[in-house]
């Protein structure tokens, strides 16, 4: 295929596999069997545990040079902003960003180790999203959240944000739902603004795709049944799984720009991967597609030479396509 289509980011050969990453699958398998399930445990409970690095990911270890800004949402609400620079040089544009956990889960700060090697290697400022979390607030708070805030990014609201080169991009539900903001831009406001978006192991069917449904209930990062108990606190009784709303796979993708779908052959999400990378190209949107043999859910989390690839990989795309070849890019060799 041609480069206005589909392009393999790498060379794929499932029969190779990953060996450090497949004892990373093993380590991760053993430690979550041997604890209690998250959903027999309070929320709070959860959430503190994760922060503190006592759950399956890494625990918080704040950027020191990060700063904090917040925006008025629709419904008077802040919705706090977490801010990283690149040092030393001017920033060339900005990178908006969107946590994962499920809608459910997480915060802005878990993310600043991937987000300053990018923000290094791209030039790109970096301002993360902390939406509203479900089920105190269920859809469609976090995309309401979400959407807002790129409305008060691309109004100039943002301190220190350059809008001349923007992207999106986010981890799990983050991929979900900068898939949203893409389309609300969009359809509510005729607004096609960011020239990359990079997602990562995104939920695009909440209805469930045939790999969720099927991966039972081995918990690798996560199982069946943590995207369905997700997904019962997310979405309200009564709206459709399948409202283009909610499960952006049913949506028309026209008119969205130049996609990187990044994902493991060992994330129950895959097919949402495989699926919504299908359609991005059906609709005549440039697509790139990255699958990473042995990967876990959003293996770039844990510490590998696959994932630091995979990192790498992202930074030159979104180089390719905001139009910078002056900024330094994280080697691939």
């Amino acid at each position: 295929m041609t480069d206005e289509k589909l392009i393999a980011a790498a060379p794929f050969a499932l029969e190779a596999g990953d060996a450090e990453l497949k004892r990373i699958n093993a380590e991760i398998e053993g430690f979550q069997a041997s604890m209690p399930s998250a959903w027999d445990l309070p929320l709070e409970t959860v959430r503190r545990a994760r922060r503190e690095g006592r759950g399956v990911f890494p625990g918080l270890q704040p950027d020191r040079d990060a700063t904090t800004a917040s925006v008025r949402g629709r419904g008077g609400n802040a919705i706090p902003l977490r801010v990283l620079r690149p040092t030393g040089r001017t920033a060339i544009g900005t990178y908006l960003h969107i946590h994962g956990g499920g809608w459910v889960f997480g915060e802005a700060a878990e993310n600043d180790g991937r987000l300053r090697r990018l923000v290094e290697a791209t030039g790109l400022v970096s301002v993360s999203v902390d939406y509203r979390l479900a089920p105190e607030h269920p859809f469609p708070a976090a995309p309401d959240d979400c959407e807002d805030a790129a409305l008060a990014l691309l109004r100039g609201e943002v301190e220190g944000a350059p809008l001349d080169r923007l992207a999106i991009g986010g981890e799990s539900a983050g991929a979900h739902l900068s898939v949203l903001v893409l389309l609300r831009l969009r359809d509510r406001h005729d607004q096609t603004p960011f020239r990359a978006v990079n997602l990562v192991a995104g939920a695009y069917d909440l209805s469930l795709t045939p790999s969720v449904r099927s991966f039972g209930a081995e918990r690798l990062v996560l199982n069946t049944q943590d995207v369905v108990e997700f997904v019962e606190r997310f979405v309200p009784e009564g709206v459709s799984l399948r409202d283009p709303a909610v499960s952006p796979l049913y949506a028309g993708l026209e008119r969205l720009p130049p996609a990187l779908f990044s994902v493991g052959t060992r994330d129950l999400l895959l097919d949402d991967t495989l699926f919504m990378a299908a359609r991005w190209l059906a609709a005549g949107n440039r697509t790139e597609l990255d699958v990473q043999p042995d990967g876990c859910h959003v293996f770039q989390i844990f510490a590998s030479e696959a994932g630091r690839r995979s990192e790498a990989r992202m930074a030159a795309f979104l180089l390719r396509h905001l139009g910078d070849a002056s900024s330094r890019v994280l080697s691939q060799d």
